[in-house]
């Protein structure tokens, strides 16, 4: 059996990939957490708005960005040109995670298998798993983050739409012609980052103890 050095880096590099694409997709398709944060963060009181009205505005600005509808909505919300034109740049952010989700699922399922019919396996950098590298990058660069971004995630959101949506100020609604905003706080996408790095930070963790547990066994 031939064991590919190459195969193996490409393999690490698709289960990073698919580590992030999971946990970011688990806010988005998981409209429940979403849900929660009405009552919690008593929306309908700060906003004057019924629960119904604030879901439905949700709701259907999450169709547009899913690629569910062709659309724009929210609601019975008003919404500027302007508005809707960063809502077309999220769902372009969103349809791009799903895609390489579903990408390096099937490459982590179907190309190891098809290449071992071939006599190529991956390499085992001493003697690990290409998940527990798969991990370990991650679970250092994910640590980082999250000390340079506690002390100030106001800040840290500034930078993020300033690397994702560059040169563009869309971003910066004004709840006079863009009301939707009003039922986004900035604390809702602040635990939106919280529980996707929870989620990588838990993957990465779990994939580093079993495969040293199953370095142990082998031994």
């Amino acid at each position: 059996m031939k064991k590919s050095k190459t195969l193996s880096i490409y393999m690490i590099i698709m289960m990073i990939i698919f580590i992030i694409t999971f946990s970011v997709s688990i806010p988005i398709l998981f409209r429940p957490f979403y849900y929660f944060h009405i009552d919690i963060l008593d929306l309908t009181n700060k906003t004057g708005l019924d629960y119904q009205t604030i879901k439905n505005a949700y709701d259907e600005m999450m169709n547009f960005c899913l690629g569910l509808t062709n659309t724009f909505s929210t609601g019975t919300l008003k919404y500027s040109t302007e508005g809707m034109s960063h809502f077309i740049d999220v769902k372009n952010l969103f349809i791009l995670n799903l895609t390489l989700l579903l990408f390096s699922t099937l490459n982590i399922i179907i190309i190891p298998r098809f290449l071992k019919k071939r006599n190529i396996t991956p390499y085992r950098f001493n003697g690990h798993k290409n998940s527990y590298y798969a991990a370990t990058i991650l679970l250092i660069i994910f640590i980082i983050i999250v000390l340079f971004t506690l002390p100030n995630f106001s800040r840290t959101f500034t930078i993020f739409h300033q690397i994702f949506f560059p040169g563009k100020t869309n971003w910066l609604f004004d709840p006079r012609y863009d009301e939707i905003i009003v039922i986004l706080p900035e604390i809702f996408f602040m635990n939106c980052a919280i529980l996707i790095v929870s989620i990588i930070i838990f993957i990465c963790l779990f994939l580093i103890i079993k495969n040293k547990k199953d370095s142990l066994n082998i031994k």
